[in-house]
């Protein structure tokens, strides 16, 4: 059932090329503009180029962003069209379909960086060890978690019409101000004392660190940062779906 069922999910959501085509390529956008031209270049006082970090950064990025939008807007867009209301009717139990959710956003993410990292690779000149590949992968993967409670939660307290506007007024500025668009010392001061307390920067140090970069804090510290996130979202989502359920089935 489980198996089936994330065939379904991934086929919906493969078929949306507003979802699908902008999750693979929009990363890859971002690193033609913003990383290929200054790839080659070393962040100052390391080994590690520029086009290095900046994969790392839309590794984070693109992964995160697929957790986020496909939980948060097509959960409220599925509340809209009463399509919770229909799942209820089925045999289906409520914990194979969100598991399903959470097998197709995994899978949706990992074929972010399958587009990725190929295309820093031969574009940007990214070289790294086979270890330093395999270990900025499953930690992107992993780290992310936290983000599908998140997208999860923003689904069932906004309307369908709101849901994207919700999530890029959250999601962007977090990500700029999170140093995955340009390195931390380069914002404002302000910005700087207030991104380590933001998920986004702690994820960032998990793909940083995997790569060689410099980050302020050990991984250790970051993993807690993330999974204390991931239980403050979880709680929320949980409290928002019960909300639902008992305003819709009570």
């Amino acid at each position: 059932m489980l198996i089936r069922q994330t065939q379904a999910e991934f086929l919906k959501l493969w078929r949306v090329p507003a979802f699908s085509a902008t999750s693979l390529l929009l990363p890859l956008v971002f690193y033609a503009f913003i990383g290929i031209g200054q790839a080659s270049q070393r962040l100052q006082g390391t080994h590690v180029t520029f086009g290095a970090y900046f994969l790392a950064s839309m590794a984070v990025y693109s992964v995160a962003n697929v957790m986020i939008f496909s939980f948060g807007i097509s959960v409220a867009n599925e509340r809209g069209m009463k399509t919770d209301v229909l799942m209820r009717a089925t045999p289906l139990p409520p914990l194979v379909y969100l598991l399903s959710r959470c097998v197709t956003a995994i899978v949706f993410a990992a074929l972010t960086l399958v587009v990725l990292f190929p295309f820093a690779y031969i574009a940007g000149g990214v070289r790294l060890d086979a270890l330093e590949w395999f270990t900025l992968a499953y930690r992107v993967l992993l780290g992310s978690i936290p983000f599908i409670a998140l997208g999860f939660a923003i689904g069932y307290l906004a309307g369908p019409n709101s849901a994207i506007a919700v999530i890029n007024l959250i999601y962007l500025p977090t990500a700029f101000a999170s140093g995955l668009f340009f390195p931390k010392q380069l914002l404002p001061q302000i910005i700087q004392n207030i991104s380590p307390y933001l998920p986004l920067y702690r994820f960032g140090q998990l793909g940083w660190d995997a790569i060689g970069a410099p980050t302020s804090e050990n991984v250790t510290t970051d993993w807690l940062y993330l999974a204390g996130y991931g239980v403050a979202f979880f709680a929320i989502a949980v409290w928002a779906y019960r909300r639902e359920e008992s305003r819709k089935f009570s």
